[in-house]
């Protein structure tokens, strides 16, 4: 396992963290996600056997945020 930070930019509010909370635990591999609004990031643990780094972060970009 993995864990990695990715920065997200555009959340505003509490829906929007559970936005991209569910975007990324819709990701094969991901076993834990937890998204801070005041930070603007998220801690993911994953699997990397299963999906990269940037598949994470594309799914958090196709929900509507940026994410670096």
């Amino acid at each position: 396992m993995e864990d990695a930070v990715i920065k997200i930019g555009g959340m505003s509010c509490q829906g929007c963290v559970r936005s991209v909370t569910s975007a990324l635990q819709a990701q094969p591999g991901v076993e834990q996600v937890a998204v801070s609004l005041a930070e603007g990031e998220a801690h993911v643990r994953f699997d990397a056997g299963k999906v990269a780094l940037e598949q994470l972060r594309g799914a958090v970009e196709a929900a509507g945020f940026d994410a670096s």
